[in-house]
C-alpha cells in the first residue's frame, strides 16, 4: 500500500466532523496539502469520491456518508484500544510475569518482590522459577533474572551481585577433619556436588589461581540439584562444599560455615537483571526494576567483604579420619 491508509480515513471522518478539511489537517497537526493528499489517495483506492469540495464549502456525497457511518465506530474502538494501552503502560497495576532461578528466589527476591507487592497492590506477579535458560520473548517475560554470566538474546541486562564461590565447611568438620589448605588437598575430603539441571553431570568447581578462573572436577560424597539441600549437607557437617555467597555469607555471618580456600574465592559470576527496551515497559516492570536496584545492587549481605574472608589457621597436631 503507497499510502497510510489509517492516517488517510482518519483524516477523512476528522474532515466529515468538522466540515473542513483545513481543521481536520490542524487537529491531526499536519499540513493541509498532506491532508488534501491523504483524502484524494483514500477516494483513488476506494474508486469513489467522498466529498463534493469547493475552495469553500465540503460536503459528504452519498458514498461518502455511507463509508463515514461504515468507518467511525471501528476508528472509535481503535481509538480507545490505544488509549487504553498507554493508559496500561503508565499505570502501576496488571500482570507482572517475572523469571528468576529457583535457588536465589527466596533468600534474594522474595523481600524485594513482597516489599513491590505492598507498595502496588493492584500488581498480580506470574513468577516463574526456573533454572534453565528460556526464550524470555516467547515466555512473555517482563522482568528476567539470571545467575551467571550476562543474558544473551537482544536484552538489556545488568548486573546487580557478584556471585561468590566459596569453600566452605562447618566448624565440627574442621574439628574432626580438619580444613583443607591447598586445592589439591580437596582430594582427602569429603565434597558436594551440584548436578546441572541441563546435562545432569555434576558441574566443576572453580577458583581463582593468579588471575584466571579454573575448573576442577572434585569428586562428590554428596551429590544433589538443589542448592538448599547442599548448604544442609554443609552445615550439618557431612561434607565441605562450594556454595555460592548468596548461600553462604549469612551462615558465614552467623557462625554455621567457615570459609575456606580463601585465596581462591571468584567473583566472576553475578545476578542479572534483564529486560527488553525501557522506553517499551509497563510502568509496572519499571518500578519493579528500580527497587530491585535500589534494593539489591552492591547489597554486602549478599556476598563475603574481604575481611570475612578470613580462613583459619591449622591446627599444630591433627588426624584426619575422613581422609578417602
Amino acid at each position: 500500500m503507497a499510502f497510510n491508509e489509517l492516517r488517510a480515513i482518519s483524516t477523512f471522518v476528522k474532515a466529515a466532523e468538522l466540515g473542513s478539511l483545513r481543521q481536520a489537517a490542524a487537529a491531526q497537526a499536519i499540513t493541509p496539502q498532506a491532508a488534501s493528499q491523504a483524502l484524494v489517495q483514500l477516494e483513488q483506492h476506494l474508486g469513489v469520491r467522498l466529498f463534493h469540495r469547493t475552495t469553500r464549502s465540503l460536503s459528504l456525497t452519498e458514498e461518502g456518508e455511507q463509508f463515514l457511518q461504515a468507518a467511525q465506530p471501528g476508528l472509535f474502538t481503535l481509538r480507545r484500544a490505544l488509549h487504553g494501552a498507554r493508559r496500561g503502560r503508565e499505570d502501576i497495576a496488571g500482570p507482572l510475569r517475572i523469571a528468576v532461578p529457583r535457588s536465589i528466589m527466596l533468600e534474594v527476591l522474595w523481600p524485594v518482590l513482597e516489599e513491590y507487592c505492598r507498595r502496588h497492590p493492584q500488581v498480580d506477579p506470574d513468577i516463574q522459577m526456573d533454572d534453565r535458560i528460556g526464550n524470555w520473548v516467547e515466555d512473555r517475560i517482563d522482568v528476567g533474572f539470571r545467575a551467571g554470566s550476562p543474558p544473551e538474546g537482544g536484552v538489556i541486562s545488568r548486573r546487580v551481585l557478584p556471585l561468590q564461590l566459596i569453600v566452605c565447611a562447618s566448624p565440627a568438620y574442621i574439628a574432626r577433619h580438619g580444613a583443607p589448605q591447598t586445592l589439591d588437598e580437596l582430594a582427602a575430603h569429603r565434597c558436594s556436588g551440584f548436578r546441572h539441571t541441563g546435562t545432569g553431570k555434576a558441574m566443576p568447581w572453580e577458583f581463582k589461581v593468579v588471575e584466571e578462573v579454573v575448573g576442577r572436577n572434585i569428586a562428590a560424597s554428596f551429590l544433589t540439584n538443589d542448592v538448599d539441600l547442599e548448604a544442609r549437607a554443609v552445615v550439618a557437617g557431612q561434607v565441605v562444599g562450594q556454595l555460592i555467597g548468596v548461600t553462604a555469607a549469612p551462615l558465614v555471618r552467623a557462625g554455621k560455615l567457615v570459609p575456606l580456600l580463601t585465596q581462591h574465592v571468584t567473583e566472576h559470576l553475578g545476578l542479572y537483571v534483564y529486560y527488553g527496551s525501557r522506553n517499551a515497559q509497563p510502568a509496572r516492570a519499571r518500578a519493579f526494576i528500580d527497587l530491585v536496584v535500589e534494593r539489591l545492587a552492591g547489597n554486602t549481605q549478599f556476598f563475603l567483604e574481604p575481611h570475612e574472608l578470613v580462613t583459619p589457621k591449622p591446627k599444630a597436631t591433627h588426624t584426619r579420619s575422613a581422609a578417602k
